[in-house]
């Protein structure tokens, strides 16, 4: 496994690269509204985008066909944004989605709420924001990758949610995936020890029911098996000599920076 190591110029363009894709997400959040299609967020996603002179990350990835995935409801990942699905109050719409800055990714992940949504709902997704942060608090120089990855879980589970197993997180640079994998459970192994310049997508993909999931026939929908509502939360990271920085967040937005 080769887990690269980035230097000072490289944090700074995929810090930049993070900066562009959360004006991305606040936009977009700023903008969903019961009645809009799921290809209106896939369009306006790309325009920002490509407005502050990049590329959309997911665009034709291993053939995937648009620049947002758009995944509602019981939908976990990959959705693929169409001008027939329509919001409808009470819905919940994961967004994902990826920047190239100057040949460098940043990765994320938001779950909106649609107008009033259910407790049930609310909850799903204060489970998952919160158990990517109970994650991170070992992201940490020394500590090892289990540890983040067993924090997650830890959470989720507590909380009565299930935590998915088919999809992980992974390292990102210069590719939108790289080594290594960052399962949202516990590992066999202790994982690798974290190093400063280690660059992290962590990505819980919470459902409110079982973990299992399934895939649909167009090849990249992955939706819950039982039918229970799903939520995404994602950030890069950086690995630090202290606290971890996320990289794809206004520090303005992060609950750390409240206090």
């Amino acid at each position: 496994m080769a887990v690269t190591i980035k230097s000072p110029r490289e944090i700074e363009l995929m810090r930049k690269a993070g900066e562009i894709l959360a004006k991305t997400h606040e936009e977009l959040g700023a903008a969903i509204r019961p009645g809009m299609s799921t290809q209106e967020i896939d369009r306006l996603g790309e325009k920002i985008i490509r407005s502050f002179g990049c590329k959309p990350s997911f665009k034709n990835y291993n053939g995937y066909p648009a620049a947002i995935c758009v995944s509602v409801n019981d939908e976990v990942v990959h959705g693929i944004p169409s001008r027939h699905h329509y919001l409808k109050e009470g819905d919940i719409v994961s967004l994902d989605a990826g920047v190239i800055y100057q040949g460098y990714h940043s990765d994320a992940a938001r779950t909106w709420a649609v107008g009033a949504i259910s407790p049930e709902a609310k909850k799903l997704m204060e489970v998952t924001w919160q158990s990517f942060y109970e994650g991170i608090k070992f992201a940490k120089a020394g500590n090892h990758l289990n540890d983040v990855c067993s924090a997650i879980q830890r959470y989720a589970e507590r909380n009565g949610c299930g935590v998915v197993r088919d999809l992980v997180g992974h390292g990102i640079g210069t590719h939108l995936h790289e080594d290594p994998e960052v399962p949202n459970f516990a590992m066999r192994k202790r994982g690798i020890l974290l190093r400063p310049g280690m660059t992290l997508a962590v990505e819980p993909m919470i459902n409110a029911g079982r973990p299992d999931v399934v895939w649909m026939d167009d090849g990249w929908t992955v939706k819950t098996e039982d039918g229970s509502l799903s939520a995404h939360y994602e950030n890069t990271i950086l690995i630090t000599e202290g606290e971890p920085e996320i990289l794809s967040m206004n520090p303005k937005d992060d609950p750390r920076m409240l206090h």
